[in-house]
């Protein structure tokens, strides 16, 4: 086999599906680097490749065999010389995909750090709990505060990959916050699988709204965002901690999933059309002008034509500021995997793309409704011509963006914020001038 001449410690990180395992990758990331690995992320050229895959739905499923087997060819040519897989498809696959691609020199789960870094000839630093080699731009971060789930959704694999709800303590999240901080995040996102049952576990009380005070008090840190809030118990405190602390931004995703009760009874999301109204309702009496983002699933087994057709009523009575449609995916060793799965694929996809299609409609009209208001922005990145940003309402790469013509009157930094005045709007952008 034909090697190429390369440097034996560097290592390709590469992460795939959601921004829970883009931190995975960081901590993975920072271990490496103290152990004098040359680590980079998603750059190929390194003698070593590890693949932090998703195992989610079928999609994402396949996204991630997809680049195992390019990893794999790329091993074959003499390209690379060592390719690792760790992440939910390896936790939840991994005799399968030993049998199956056998070339891959190692198969590690979700709690596998420890073992993968031996493997690697690299000491885990238990000193270096909480660091992470930031993969985003350097003003934002994403911070998990949690691992795992304890809901008993029908359709969904995660607890199967990440295992029960565990909380990270309080302490070492704003440590954590305080570096980030240091090496100048300004704005960090709030993830986990579930972000309301936090402190379940370690204070016998959901005490999320506790924690982000605390995070709130953090010096230097300007934004702080949340993401993933289950819709059934969800502790108003929450909402009032937002309109206390500055720091928090207007925004909340919330996944609600359906709202027909036929539909929720058999997600077994513990919830009805009745309360979830009356909690977006509530939501938006505590708190006027949140943003709200949320996510649907179409095509779940017995999914009638009237469930779809009141879940598309709803999203356009409530219209919500973003929204995400999901087809479903019959996932094995879920409750769902007993029942029938009776919806055609390509009703699915037609559900899907009707539903996205209404909110075109809605995210349009409430952004030209914002054309002449001024917004906070801060800036991502520069886009050709443009500097490209966002407001409080939107986070990285699934909302809205801000586009402000760089010319030479412009004076905007990555990073900064800007007042931005608005002056024209598209279906998900805005565009805009910053106000002198």
């Amino acid at each position: 086999m034909k090697t190429k001449t390369i440097k034996k410690n560097r290592v390709n990180v590469v992460t795939l599906g959601c921004s829970k395992n883009l931190v995975d990758s960081e901590v993975l990331m920072a271990q490496l680097k103290a152990n004098n690995y040359d680590v980079k992320h998603e750059v190929d050229g390194a003698p070593i490749v590890v693949i932090n895959t998703c195992g989610f739905i079928d999609n994402a499923k396949q996204e991630s065999i997809d680049t195992i087997l390019r990893y794999v060819d790329a091993k074959k040519a003499g390209d690379v010389e060592k390719v690792y897989v760790t992440g939910c498809l390896s936790q939840r696959y991994k005799p399968e995909l030993e049998k199956e691609i056998p070339l891959v020199d190692g198969y590690f789960g979700t709690q596998d750090l420890p073992r993968l870094l031996k493997t690697l000839k690299a000491d885990y630093k238990h000193e270096l709990v909480g660091e992470r080699l930031l993969t985003t731009p350097n003003h934002y971060a994403y911070m998990k505060i949690s691992e795992g789930c304890d809901r008993k959704c029908s359709f969904c694999a995660i607890p199967l990959m990440r295992g029960k709800h565990v909380s990270v303590p309080m302490d070492a999240l704003v440590t954590q916050a305080q570096g980030l901080v240091k090496k100048g995040v300004k704005e960090i996102m709030l993830i986990a699988q579930d972000l309301t049952y936090y402190g379940l576990d370690l204070y016998g009380k959901r005490n999320v709204a506790e924690l982000i005070r605390k995070l709130a008090d953090v010096e230097g840190l300007d934004w702080i965002k949340l993401h993933y809030a289950f819709p059934m118990g969800f502790p108003m405190d929450i909402i009032d901690t937002m309109k206390e602390c500055p720091t928090v931004c207007n925004y909340l995703d919330m996944p609600l999933q359906h709202v027909s009760d036929n539909m929720l009874k058999l997600m077994r999301r513990g919830t009805t059309k009745e309360k979830s109204t009356k909690l977006v309702e509530t939501i938006r009496e505590k708190v006027p002008g949140i943003a709200m983002r949320t996510t649907f699933l179409v095509g779940y087994p017995g999914e009638t034509e009237d469930d779809f057709n009141q879940l598309v009523d709803w999203v356009q009575e409530m219209k919500f500021d973003r929204l995400g449609a999901f087809t479903y995916s019959h996932e094995e060793n879920t409750h769902a995997h007993k029942a029938i799965n009776d919806v055609p694929a390509e009703v699915k996809k037609e559900r899907a793309e009707k539903l996205m299609e209404v909110q075109r409609g809605i995210s349009r009209d409430l952004n030209q409704k914002k054309i002449g208001k001024t917004f906070k922005v801060i800036f991502d990145r520069k886009d050709g011509d443009y500097f490209i940003g966002r407001t409080e309402h939107d986070s990285p790469e699934v909302d809205n963006e801000v586009h402000v013509k760089a010319d030479a009157e412009t004076y905007l930094r990555i990073g900064d914020f800007a007042n931005i005045k608005i002056t024209s709007a598209e279906d998900y952008d805005l565009f805009g001038t910053p106000v002198k």
